[in-house]
């Protein structure tokens, strides 16, 4: 029983931190998308894909230092 409560109290963290890594890339893509002079998913729908590539860059770099933060 001792282990199964374990998993559940992992599975918790594991969904609190999910949530929260989603708020935060949103909250971070609303700041970037403040930060530049163009929206960026108009040109991403118009097929611009020097934009596409480099909002999946500042993802990534985010993730990364997320991920470095964390570890």
């Amino acid at each position: 029983m001792l282990i199964l409560q374990e998993y559940l109290f992992t599975f918790g963290w594991s969904l609190v931190g999910a949530i929260s890594m989603a708020v935060a890339f949103l909250v971070m893509m609303k700041v970037f998308n403040k930060l530049t002079p163009f929206n960026e998913w108009e040109e991403i729908k118009n097929g611009n894909m020097a934009v596409a590539v480099t909002i999946a860059a500042v993802i990534i770099s985010a993730a990364i230092v997320i991920g470095n933060a964390i570890s």
